[in-house]
């Protein structure tokens, strides 16, 4: 029911106070994730009238591994299409872009930072702790799928001239690297699967603080200039020094920069995924260096060169709403790049549960 409410409340969002095609992006946003959630509603009647007793109680469910079969497969898949929705993955992430650039910056941001991880939470709670074993079965499909994922997302955000959208597609990128994570702890109950399980945990985290970090600042840049298009506006780091120093910050870290957030949960993904499934780690890190790639690109055409003063509408310094709402997570950022150990400690209690 909660997992419902969220809809409402992000069609509001982006239909009330979005961009001009923002009653399309709404309404696609809504059909999109409620056809996920009535597929997820069919899982769930399904998880219920397979356990003995009937209850819909997680707990139980994840103790009582009772589907098998043809039932244990379609189910799995039906929680998977949901959850793809909802994070989501190629070729269910065409929602995400339109919803992303149409939203006001806080929905694009609370859509990154919350919203998307809800998909991510599925995977882990439902698909890998009620489904184990159908999991385990499957799990290289889905390793397929996370790998295409992230090397389209990669490929389709360097093509992107806006800004905002090259930022949203990125996501479809580090939900790939994500869900290979979980799809490793599926394949093997060993150290190496709570490596990258760890990693995947950790990647919710850093990807709502770094991606939603970004989409605050492509709003406060949005405020300032006529056009988000990057081959447009040039020279913003001699308009905006600030604004612009903590948008390469956060963009370094959403490349996987050491010592910035996605640095230690994509490098817990791939040390883990190594041993399983090599040849998709070698893969994956070509949507690593596509990432580098846009993002360098993105800094050169917008914050290099001469100003283009023509598509300033101010040029008025960051406010003190925008630095409270900005720089707690930048900092966060960096904290959790150099000591990862303070979240990854507490992820651990819990996955080390996966280990055989």
């Amino acid at each position: 029911m909660f997992f419902e409410v969220t809809l409402v409340g992000m069609y509001f969002l982006i239909a009330g106070w979005g961009h001009e095609n923002r009653k399309k992006a709404s309404i696609t946003f809504f059909i999109y994730t409620l056809i996920g959630s009535l597929i997820l509603l069919l899982a769930l009647l399904s998880l219920y009238l397979n356990t003995t007793p009937r209850t819909f109680d997680m707990r139980v469910l994840i103790t009582n591994h009772a589907l098998t079969g043809s039932v244990a497969t379609l189910t799995f898949w039906a929680l998977f299409i949901a959850f793809a929705i909802k994070t989501p993955l190629f070729p269910f992430h065409t929602w995400l872009p339109l919803a992303h650039t149409e939203a006001p910056a806080t929905g694009s941001t609370v859509l990154a930072g919350i919203l998307l991880k809800l998909g991510a939470y599925g995977f882990i709670r439902f698909s890998l702790q009620m489904m184990p074993d159908t999991f385990k079965e499957y799990s290289t499909y889905v390793v397929v799928i996370a790998v295409i994922s992230a090397i389209y997302g990669a490929f389709v955000a360097l093509a992107q001239t806006d800004i905002k959208r090259m930022v949203a597609y990125t996501s479809v990128n580090h939900m790939g690297y994500l869900v290979f994570g979980v799809a490793v702890a599926a394949a093997t109950p060993s150290e190496a699967g709570v490596t990258a399980l760890d990693g995947a945990v950790l990647q919710m985290f850093s990807h709502g603080i770094v991606t939603g970090c970004l989409f605050l600042l492509v709003g406060s840049l949005q405020q300032r200039l006529t056009t988000r298009e990057m081959p447009a506006i040039q020279g913003l780091l001699k308009a905006f020094p600030l604004l612009s120093a903590l948008y390469i910050i956060a963009a370094f870290a959403s490349l996987g920069l050491p010592g910035l957030a996605h640095f230690p949960a994509e490098f817990q993904i791939f040390l883990g995924g190594y041993s399983v499934y090599p040849v998709a780690v070698g893969f994956m890190l070509i949507g690593l260096v596509i990432t580098a790639a846009l993002y360098l690109r993105s800094i050169q055409l917008s914050f290099m060169g001469d100003l283009n003063s023509s598509v300033l509408k101010n040029n008025e310094v960051l406010k003190n709403y925008e630095l409270w709402a900005i720089v707690p997570l930048i900092i966060l950022t960096i904290i959790t790049g150099v000591f990862p150990n303070i979240i990854l400690s507490l992820i651990h209690q819990t996955t080390r549960m996966f280990a055989s």
